[in-house]
């Protein structure tokens, strides 16, 4: 009798271990399915896009994603408004997201080391506008490279001072110090300020002043202030009684800021909107500097639109971004490409305030895209 309740205790503990490693596998075996369902999607299920990067398209972004997902319930499109620089890291360094995008394009360089890899679209045209709180004045204020460039290298410190009164003949200036804000991170917003400034007034701002982050000369005067992001930068400047920044004009108008009229290449005062906009873009295409395809060098596209040529041309205009692999899991690759021929066509017809749609023939050069993009 023992030794057969031995045989039988000895079944009863096999068909428990049994039962047991059987546990074991099917939960690893769902742990596995549902990480792989959360980055490639399932037969059947939701594919996820993960993207970071510009926060200066990111209204548009954001209301462009809420419209997709609706027309595509099985793709679910994420994105992080970190900044440019972080986006372009994210991507292509750390590859953790499926899509980046930036305002500056891939420097020749880093383009070159991708050369084959990966694709570049100018996705929406955006303009920076140049917001100020003057206290006791809410007219309108002109400003020039020159003075901009003076106001940021920290040497002018007050309203009354004599360039921008100059330049305001007919505006009563107080004489109070001007808080100077500007981006904290790593900011696409900031290389095309910076890159303004410089291609504007070379001699003032020099090329080492040119980049997504750089070291602010106002700083050393204790004026400037330094903010994250241009949700950041537009809290911090709600804030102040007295104070300038650099914001993308979506951020400006939403918020209602006071807007600086910019003096432009012909010497023109001009306020940024649609029309202004698009006169710069037009003025980039006819530049000879922008490439037909999404796999080349779109380094010099910069160099096309900002400080462009034209009486009606607002000087501080940028195209963004949108970056991608070539080869991505094949889910993944025809969600991607579902969601790039979404942007460059419904979503040219639904553009928010503070943006301006990119005109047809850089909408073809972006769908071509979807011949390039594959799945492994």
């Amino acid at each position: 009798m023992p030794e057969r309740l031995g045989l039988v205790e000895r079944s009863i503990v096999i068909i428990l271990l049994m039962i047991l490693i059987g546990l074991v596998v099917v939960d690893i075996t769902l742990r596995v399915s549902c990480c792989f369902l959360q980055r490639y999607g399932g037969p059947g299920g939701q594919v996820r896009i993960m993207g970071s990067g510009s926060t200066f398209i990111y209204p548009q972004l954001k209301h462009w994603i809420s419209l997709f997902e609706k027309e595509h319930p099985n793709i679910v499109v994420n994105y992080n408004p970190t900044g440019s620089g972080a986006g372009q890291s994210q991507l292509i360094k750390e590859k953790v997201v499926d899509f980046a995008c930036s305002d500056p394009p891939l420097s020749h360089d880093t383009y070159e080391a991708l050369k084959g890899r990966i694709l570049q679209m100018p996705v929406i045209v955006g303009a920076i506008a140049i917001v100020y709180k003057i206290p006791g004045y809410n007219g309108p204020l002109n400003l020039s490279a020159k003075v901009i460039a003076e106001i940021y290298l920290g040497k002018i410190k007050y309203w009354d001072n004599p360039e921008i009164v100059k330049l305001n003949p007919k505006a009563k200036l107080p004489h109070v110090e001007i808080k100077v804000i500007h981006r904290s991170d790593a900011s696409g917003t900031t290389q095309v300020f910076t890159f303004f400034l410089h291609k504007a007034v070379p001699d003032l701002w020099p090329e080492s002043l040119v980049g997504k982050a750089i070291s602010w000369p106002v700083d050393r005067t204790g004026r400037g202030l330094g903010a994250k992001g241009n949700q950041g930068v537009s809290e911090y400047f709600k804030t102040l009684k007295s104070a300038i920044a650099y914001v993308e004009l979506g951020y400006a108008l939403e918020n209602n800021f006071s807007i600086a009229a910019i003096e432009n290449r012909a010497g023109i005062f001009i306020k940024p909107n649609v029309t202004t906009m698009m006169a710069a873009v037009s003025a980039a295409l006819k530049s000879g500097l922008l490439p037909s395809s999404p796999l080349a060098d779109w380094s010099k596209a910069l160099e096309a639109i900002v400080y462009a040529p034209g009486k009606d041309s607002y000087p501080i205009v940028s195209f963004s971004f949108m970056m991608v692999w070539n080869v991505y899991p094949k889910r993944k690759a025809e969600a991607l490409k579902t969601f790039i021929e979404f942007i460059n066509t419904v979503g040219q017809e639904n553009v928010i305030k503070g943006y301006a749609p990119i005109p047809k023939e850089l909408r073809e050069i972006n769908l071509k895209s979807l011949n390039i993009i594959r799945g492994a």
